[in-house]
């Protein structure tokens, strides 16, 4: 079993932007090299011991924050302008970039979590991954959640964020359970894209003017649960629409399967579903 090597790491931007990232390194042979994409608002202490599993499993990981989450906070967030599309076309393309240097000539993986894997399109560089794992990646789109679950999507996305945009300049998502708090354009542009369909699609042609989501050809893994009232079924079929190009396979979990109490949307990456892990490195094993 190899030894996880943590370090801390600065991640600089083409604007020359900081982000905050840690480093995971095995001390023995190396299969290859991953990036965590994160959630939307989630730190990347989150996917700590996530990352030390893969690890430990002879992989490369990176973890960081997008600009304006944690440590990668640059001043207040009532004068961060961020938004997610510059977390994608910025943040993700860096992260990948500043991961490929610690790791040179290593096949090259993501892990996305919902944002973190929604977000690949838009990098210019994404096309070098020989794999991607998503979870809970979706388009979120509101119109095809039940009911009941739509009333809380429409709450949190039509109420509470306008709300809190106009009220504090940014928003308080950490009050609902939804994260960290939230840059104002980050959650205007995330209301906006989960009200249509296609989340990202939303954009083009108006703010996103280039684009690789329909040239990436890399083999894919969607993993969802029936827990997760965002990432249903349609909204993960939704979302895999917009790569056009991208071969998928989609598993959906119940965690009674698991002797899991809940999956949900953000439970993968916790310790106590450790059990799921090996999806991941099955995978990535696949395609090292």
């Amino acid at each position: 079993m190899n030894q996880t090597q943590i370090n801390e790491q600065t991640i600089v931007c083409s604007d020359h932007i900081t982000l905050a990232a840690t480093l995971f390194r095995p001390s023995n042979e190396l299969k290859g090299a991953v990036l965590i994409g994160p959630a939307t608002g989630i730190k990347r202490q989150f996917y700590a011991s996530f990352a030390s599993y893969l690890c430990d499993n002879g992989y490369g990981v990176l973890t960081f924050e997008n600009l304006g989450i944690g440590e990668s906070n640059q001043g207040l967030l009532t004068d961060n302008t961020v938004t997610l599309q510059s977390w994608g076309e910025k943040d993700l393309t860096a992260a990948f970039e500043h991961l490929k240097a610690q790791f040179p000539d290593a096949k090259y993986h993501l892990v996305g979590h919902s944002a973190g894997g929604q977000l690949i399109g838009l990098m210019p560089n994404a096309h070098q991954l020989s794999s991607v794992f998503n979870f809970a990646c979706s388009s979120g789109c509101l119109a095809n959640m039940s009911l009941i679950n739509k009333f809380k999507a429409h709450f949190f996305m039509n109420f509470f964020i306008p709300l809190n945009n106009l009220l504090f300049g940014h928003t308080k998502s950490q009050l609902v359970g939804m994260g960290e708090p939230l840059p104002k354009q980050v959650a205007r542009q995330w209301r906006h894209w989960c009200n249509g369909s296609g989340y990202v699609k939303m954009a083009f042609g108006r703010t996103v003017h280039q684009h690789w989501y329909d040239e990436l050809a890399m083999p894919s893994m969607w993993v969802n649960a029936v827990d997760d009232y965002i990432a249903i079924n349609e909204n993960v079929a939704d979302m895999i629409s917009v790569f056009s190009q991208m071969p998928a396979q989609t598993l959906t979990l119940d965690p009674k399967d698991h002797d899991l109490s809940e999956i949900g949307h953000m439970k993968f990456f916790s310790r106590q579903s450790q059990k799921l892990w090996p999806l991941a490195t099955d995978w990535l094993s696949k395609h090292a």
